[in-house]
């Protein structure tokens, strides 16, 4: 069950590991899985019971799309009410692994596929090969599958996907006898040319520590090169020529263009900007077609998507980098798991689904690729009007992966994404003057201190 198996998952971690990463202690897992047992129930009769699911679905469409699904469950399963309590991700990250040490998880629950390979060394997940047997396998990427896989066992069902791309502004472009970036060069270009003031930055550069965006763009840059955050042995790669041409550009762009707040924003934060109108370029997914119509309808016309920047005009436009597989995941202390197996499946029901995606169209892609191919689900204001863009994202989607999942379901990933390790690399070098060089050794010391702490197995 652990993702251990040397020949499969190489740089995977312990259970035990785990619980010293997180604090979970074995008389809280004990207490958690003591709820119901091991072994699944067998009855065939009628679902009967109370599914608890914690979903992080919080805004307004989503949310709603939710409790209508869990209603229209009940009503046609009456034996069985299902109750959807509400955390933000944040909040959820929290939530499960106290939850887990106090035994008291839910049923049936949104995740993050990070939150999934701590989950299932954690012994919290049931499989769930059946279910996504019954959907019909093949309708699903591998790769999204894949994150949540241990020795070939699924313990997660992706429900969407969505894909980082770079947003710019055609009005902004076209005043400033601006073409679309094609290279790092190019944007680096761009971006210093509109330049920055109170009201437009050529870009924001974010950086928050309590937040990942200092390690996607990071990211982004050195997956442009052909590597990874991670090498082959699983260690951290920070001070590769690559790694380190990446940090001094960033900073570069920080320090010429960006707002000096950028320092330490979040997702949010970066994303408001773009959304306000003040900047010319950012990197996101499609949900910033909602965000830039709900704030600045004005500017619906003038936004677009364009392939990530690569280093050379020579290199492949759509390179791996990062995609986002959002699961859905089956609890093991459950005492109604045939219950919350059924609700997730029906969640996918065609008609019910594809209301689910036009909760915010061109944000959540279909996981299931003859959905993407569907004239229903097509058949969408939204997704019509941006067709170019959506395309650029879902051929994304085909080739990229989470951070540090590249090579499978790892706990370098987490933690590559959650420390803030990064972000704080950054600091030092923005705020402390620490040599880039010197930065980028201590933070990839830390890193790997980190992993090991937790159990990974490196080289």
């Amino acid at each position: 069950m652990f993702l251990s198996t040397p020949q499969t998952y190489p740089y995977a971690f312990s259970r035990r590991g785990f619980m010293a990463a997180s604090g979970v202690g074995m008389l809280g897992l004990l207490a958690t899985c003591g709820a119901s047992g091991s072994a699944e129930s067998e009855e065939t009769g009628p679902l009967s019971g109370t599914v608890t699911m914690w979903s992080s679905f919080t805004q307004g469409a989503r949310a709603d799309w939710m409790q209508r699904m869990a209603d229209a469950f009940h009503t046609e399963n009456p034996g069985v009410t299902v109750n959807i309590e509400q955390f933000s991700w944040g909040e959820f990250n929290t939530k499960w692994t106290t939850g887990l040490t106090a035994g008291q998880v839910p049923d049936i629950s949104t995740a993050l596929p990070n939150n999934v390979v701590e989950m299932i060394n954690a012994e919290a997940l049931v499989p769930l090969d059946e279910i996504i047997d019954s959907i019909g396998r093949d309708r699903f990427p591998q790769a999204a599958l894949k994150e949540g896989q241990a020795d070939g066992i699924s313990y997660s069902v992706p429900i969407y996907s969505h894909a980082q791309v770079m947003w710019y502004r055609k009005d902004l472009l076209e005043s400033y006898s601006l073409s679309v970036p094609e290279t790092w060069d190019d944007l680096a270009e761009a971006a210093k040319t509109i330049g920055r003031s109170n009201d437009l930055y050529g870009l924001s550069v974010p950086l928050g520590a309590g937040d990942v965006l200092g390690a996607r763009y990071l990211n982004f840059y050195v997956r442009s090169a052909g590597e990874r955050l991670l090498k082959d042995d699983g260690s951290a790669n920070l001070t590769s020529a690559a790694a380190l041409d990446g940090i001094k550009y960033w900073v570069d762009l920080y320090r010429t263009v960006s707002p000096s707040g950028s320092l330490d924003y979040s997702v949010l934060d970066q994303a408001t900007l773009f959304y306000q109108g003040k900047t010319a370029f950012d990197f996101n997914s499609g949900f910033h077609i909602s965000g830039v119509q709900e704030n600045r309808p004005d500017l619906s016309e003038s936004i677009a998507a364009a392939p990530l920047p690569r280093l050379k005009r020579t290199d492949s436009v759509n390179y791996p980098a990062e995609i986002s597989n959002i699961p859905l995941v089956v609890w093991e202390a459950s005492a109604v798991k045939r219950e919350a197996k059924a609700f997730l499946e029906y969640l996918f029901s065609k008609d019910e689904y594809i209301d689910f995606l036009h909760a915010i169209p061109g944000g959540m892609l279909p996981v299931l690729t003859d959905i993407a191919e569907d004239s229903q689900y097509l058949d969408n204001e939204t997704i019509t009007k941006y067709s170019d863009s959506i395309q650029v994202i879902q051929d994304q989607v085909g080739v990229g992966s989470a951070i540090g999942m590249e090579e499978g379901p790892l706990v370098q990933a987490g933690i590559l994404t959650s420390q803030g390790m990064i972000e704080k690399m950054f600091h030092s070098v923005i705020i402390d003057a620490v040599d880039i060089e010197a930065a980028a050794k201590d933070c990839e010391d830390k890193l790997n201190s980190a992993f090991e702490a937790a159990g990974a197995q490196i080289g």
